[in-house]
């Protein structure tokens, strides 16, 4: 196999140390918790939101695994969990309008306190319990969340030789 570029994502397939699948996972227990408290049992949405954030996680792992033996499939396996991600966040987004919640704007100080959070070097789902444990729906950090992690799956798909290629534009109250 040759060597790769400088930069790009790190052989091996040790996908735990991606700081996109450490997101995911975060984001997989999330919306497995916000699922069990704000949705009714036998919603359909349910399924489509914990699957959409397993694929997500799953993706990457799948992803760094086949960097071993190829970058197409690497390739396609990040995009496949980002693009997951993006129905993700646009299902939060949907519960929200639909219910009349604030979904927050990208530089609210909701939003931009959540981002912080995320910069933690030690972050993991109970970095967000005091969320998880509140009543009022609107304190969940959802957008600004699935959008920070879809970005950094993104980010994560774009640190190769490709560098410029696009990708989905960040819904508008995304973070």
């Amino acid at each position: 196999m040759p060597d790769r570029p400088e930069g790009f994502l790190p052989a091996g397939g040790n996908y735990r140390e991606l700081l996109s699948y450490r997101k995911a996972e975060i984001f997989y227990d999330f919306t497995h918790r916000f699922c069990e408290r704000f949705l009714k049992r036998g919603d359909r949405t349910i399924d489509q939101m914990v699957q959409a954030a397993r694929s997500g996680e799953q993706n990457i792992a799948e992803g760094s695994k086949a960097s071993k033996t190829s970058t197409e499939a690497e390739l396609k396996l990040t995009n496949v969990a980002r693009d997951s991600l993006e129905e993700l966040l646009l299902d939060y987004e949907d519960f929200l309008r639909t219910r009349g919640h604030l979904i927050w704007p990208k530089d609210s100080r909701e939003a931009l306190y959540v981002r912080r959070l995320g910069r933690k070097p030690d972050e993991s789902f109970e970095t967000y319990g005091p969320f998880s444990k509140t009543g009022r729906r609107r304190c969940w950090p959802t957008s600004p969340s699935v959008s920070s992690t879809r970005r950094t799956t993104s980010s994560t798909a774009r640190s190769g030789p490709w560098r410029g290629t696009s990708s989905k534009k960040a819904a508008s109250a995304s973070g």
